[in-house]
């Protein structure tokens, strides 16, 4: 009765003087936002089986019972660029500067299985991120970095588990326990073909590396995240809130679901299974979006999976601030947007966090930008206030009624991906890159049309402003890149180099775990394209139908 009221009253009357800038106003995954939330928006709200503690289930108030009273989430900054040399500097800069975990950056050669001198390679060796073509790569990458102290995120896929093989035959080499060992493989190879495109695999054999580093972790490296469950590319390219939400969790299901048909127990892995979600600066939509992803995790694996271990059930996610979001035109404005998603993520409750930096539409970052996007979530952490109680923004009106609304349409989607059998047979359908090529099509026409205000770039235009200083790659790494990955085939046993591959052939042709075939190879000196070559022979690779 009161919201009626002031609607017809009030309201009217301000309207009547000052119109309201648009008759609809939504969120980026069309959920209405409403003129006023009051208790009558959230009457459904049961506290105790929608909200619980922090650290207790469904776990929407945080994974921890104290968040970030007790333990900050970790600064891990993306880096990776021109050569392993420069990777380590930049890697021991950002740990001086007070970054508390590696997240690395690899080229797309190393992304798609090619060594640094493959034909395929040429001209994007250390462009994207870091090239790795063998274990001597490896050991130059980590060199002088304690890794029984430092967790190293890696964002790979297709090749995550030769990635893998060389980081555990690397620590190895340091001293360092396979027990010892913390970080996170992405290793999300059904969002490649989703929205990426760096696969080489068909589907199905790709599934079976993703399960078979599942096994080996399990046994073998029990502290490491076996998978970064990845819905930020997707929002990357273009979904909304509500479907980076859904198709992440939906290619969660698959993987849990063929681990299981490998007869894992389900708590013996979903403990080490990681998320990893973009953050845009629609700022109480994102958090609504991160509460409502551990919610429906955990019914998710508890109602569907048969979970029983706690830890099983928490969805607990990496976030990167939106990459596209970052405008080439007046990029001191980056540092606004920036802030506004890491600031989503910190009151969504994040695990781990990337700040974009600045001048990233133009270049790989410089040391500079990369220490002032760092510095970000410093003032974050500790001068913003905002860490001093877990899930701040529960009880709003606001955000819970969205939290519920954004899980009731993702659950639509999830509804159509199972209908359609899973989320493997969606994406062979087209369905999953359907959806997101609409929304992307959607957002771009309103960005066009001005519907949709970017400021800089089609509204508040700046002067032009002199080009800043950028990263830039010096040709002659590839050259010395090349002639390393040369002289390391050049060096090895070739006998032991024969045995390996073929090992790794046979295994590949069988059920066996593959990654310890992987290990014995690395320690063999076999180069990542050898083994992706050993791979493709065993497999083929993928190449996308296009319909027309």
């Amino acid at each position: 009765m009161g919201r009626r009221r002031w609607r017809e009253t009030t309201r009217a009357k301000a309207i009547g003087e000052f119109p309201e800038r648009r008759p609809r106003f939504t969120t980026s995954s069309g959920i209405e936002i409403a003129d006023l939330y009051t208790p009558a928006d959230i009457e459904g709200l049961d506290e105790e089986r929608d909200l619980g503690r922090p650290g207790e289930f469904p776990f929407t108030r945080g994974v921890q019972p104290t968040m970030y009273r007790g333990r900050l989430w970790t600064m891990r900054q993306y880096a990776g660029f021109a050569s392993a040399e420069q990777t380590n500097r930049r890697f021991r800069y950002l740990l001086e500067q007070g970054q508390t975990g590696l997240s690395v950056a690899f080229d797309l050669p190393t992304q798609m299985g090619y060594d640094a001198d493959a034909p395929h390679a040429e001209g994007e060796v250390g462009r994207v991120g870091v090239p790795i073509s063998s274990l001597a790569d490896m050991e130059v990458l980590l060199e002088g970095i304690p890794l029984d102290r430092v967790s190293t995120s890696m964002t790979i896929n297709a090749t995550a588990a030769i990635l893998l093989a060389f980081y555990v035959a690397a620590a190895e080499r340091q001293g360092v326990p396979r027990s010892a060992l913390s970080g996170t493989t992405q290793n999300d190879i059904l969002k490649e073909y989703i929205a990426r495109g760096t696969y080489i695999y068909p589907p199905r054999p790709s599934m079976r590396l993703v399960t078979d580093i599942f096994e080996f972790c399990a046994s073998e490296l029990p502290k490491w995240n076996t998978i970064s469950i990845s819905g930020y590319h997707m929002r990357e390219a273009g979904a909304t809130a509500a479907q980076e939400l859904a198709f992440t969790l939906a290619d969660g299901i698959a993987y849990v679901e063929a681990a299981r048909r490998r007869g894992l127990d389900v708590d013996r892995f979903a403990g080490r299974l990681s998320f990893f979600f973009a953050a845009w600066s629609e700022l109480f939509e994102e958090v609504a979006k991160f509460r409502a992803a551990r919610r429906m995790w955990a019914r998710i694996m508890r109602d569907r999976f048969g979970a029983q271990n706690e830890r099983s059930m928490m969805c607990r996610f990496h976030t990167q601030t939106a990459g596209s979001s970052l405008t080439a035109q007046a990029i001191e404005n980056n540092v606004v947007r920036t802030t506004l998603q890491a600031l989503a993520a910190v009151l969504g409750g994040t695990q781990s966090l990337h700040t974009n930096a600045r001048d990233e539409a133009l270049a790989l970052p410089t040391e500079e930008s990369a220490r002032l996007a760092l510095r970000t979530q410093q003032i974050l952490a500790y001068e913003a206030g905002v860490t001093e109680t877990p899930d701040p923004l529960a009880g709003s009106y606001f955000v819970e009624s969205l939290t519920d609304q954004l899980e009731r349409v993702a659950t639509g989607y999830l509804e159509e991906i199972d209908a359609l059998g899973g989320a493997l047979a969606a994406i062979e359908a087209g369905y999953q890159q359907r959806q997101i090529q609409e929304s992307a099509y959607r957002r771009q026409r309103a960005v066009e049309s001005g519907e949709e205000v970017v400021v800089g770039v089609n509204r508040f235009v700046d002067e032009p402003t002199p080009a800043p200083t950028l990263q830039r790659i010096d040709p002659q790494e590839e050259r010395r890149q090349i002639e390393r990955v040369r002289r390391v085939r050049a060096e090895r046993d070739p006998i032991a180099w024969e045995r390996a591959l073929d090992r790794l052939a046979a295994v590949a042709g069988s059920e066996e775990n593959v990654v310890p075939a992987l290990i014995d190879a690395v320690h063999a000196h076999a180069t990542l394209g050898e083994m992706s070559d050993v791979l493709r022979a065993a497999w083929g690779e993928h190449r996308e139908s296009i319909t027309i």
